[in-house]
């Protein structure tokens, strides 16, 4: 510790002698100076023990983890790409997930014309932490993916393998900008960055929750470098099972024509799943069987 060390050094010294009575007089002053002193330093340290949180990011943050915590759906319904010029093409997919105590599973299969199936497992930790695995065309074992590869194009879609869990919720750093209504709905807005730990390709995620029920209507997500932003509508919002779903998704890149989507037609929010549900060897064998 060095506070004593300075303590004696300066008792040596002949200035704190000769400045001792008036440092008495001045004990007062100097006490609060040397409170707001420390309430610096400590904030500089951890500034959420220095200042009071934001009960309104609190109650954002909370609501949105513990919707994400209650998970456990299985859906089906089409992932379609729509061009500039109005063309479409249309992917079959199916989808699960549950929350598991060390944190989220998300499997998804999407298969379509003319192509092999793609499968997906993503794993996200209880701290926001991503793993993905995944069988893709070509392939007949489950495989890591790579970080490089995590922005890829999803079956040539503007859904990436990232975009499909929302880790941003998860991430250290989150803060409430000013309210907005987006369409008639009162939203909080909250910006996500990730920490130094958050694996991303993301350098920022602003989400629109409507204020009655925390859940998104729009999402921005900043791409690191020069890229352009990305841009999720979230249509039919609807309660099932107690929770808040989108029966649809859009995304589309700014500045770019054309977009996706992601519809869900039917599904089921209590679908009590498993450890076996999410085995992507079974995914795999499934589809050797189909062929």
């Amino acid at each position: 510790m060095t506070f004593p060390r300075r303590v004696v050094m300066l008792s040596r010294s002949r200035k704190f002698g000769q400045h001792l009575v008036a440092g008495w007089a001045n004990c007062g002053f100097g006490t609060i100076q040397a409170s707001i002193v420390f309430l610096v330093l400590l904030s500089l340290m951890n500034p959420s023990r220095a200042f009071a949180a934001n009960p309104d990011l609190d109650a954002v943050l909370t609501g949105s983890r513990q919707r994400i915590e209650k998970l456990d759906y299985r859906v089906s319904g089409h992932l379609t790409r729509v061009e500039g010029d109005g063309k479409r093409t249309s992917y079959k997919f199916v989808g699960k997930a549950h929350w598991f105590p060390d944190g989220l599973s998300v499997l998804c299969e999407i298969s379509g014309p003319g192509s092999d199936k793609t499968s997906v497992l993503l794993h996200m930790s209880v701290s926001g932490q991503i793993t993905i695995e995944a069988i893709l065309p070509g392939q007949k074992a489950a495989s890591a993916l790579p970080f490089e590869r995590w922005n890829d194009p999803l079956v040539g879609t503007d859904f990436t393998y990232e975009d499909m869990v929302e880790s941003q919720f998860f991430w250290k750093n989150q803060e409430l900008l000013p309210s907005e209504k987006y369409g008639a709905r009162d939203c909080f807005v909250l910006k996500s960055t990730p920490g130094a730990q958050d694996r991303s390709y993301y350098n920022s995620v602003t989400s629109w929750l409507d204020r009655s029920i925390l859940y998104p209507v729009h999402v921005v997500k900043t791409p690191r470098g020069k890229g352009p932003q990305k841009e999720f509508i979230y249509y039919g919002l609807r309660q099932v099972g107690g929770l808040w779903s989108a029966s649809q998704v859009e995304a589309k890149l700014q500045g770019k024509l054309g977009s996706s989507i992601l519809a869900i037609e039917f599904g089921s929010g209590k679908a009590n799943l498993g450890r076996k549900d999410f085995d992507l060897s079974q995914s795999s064998a499934q589809g050797e069987k189909a062929k």
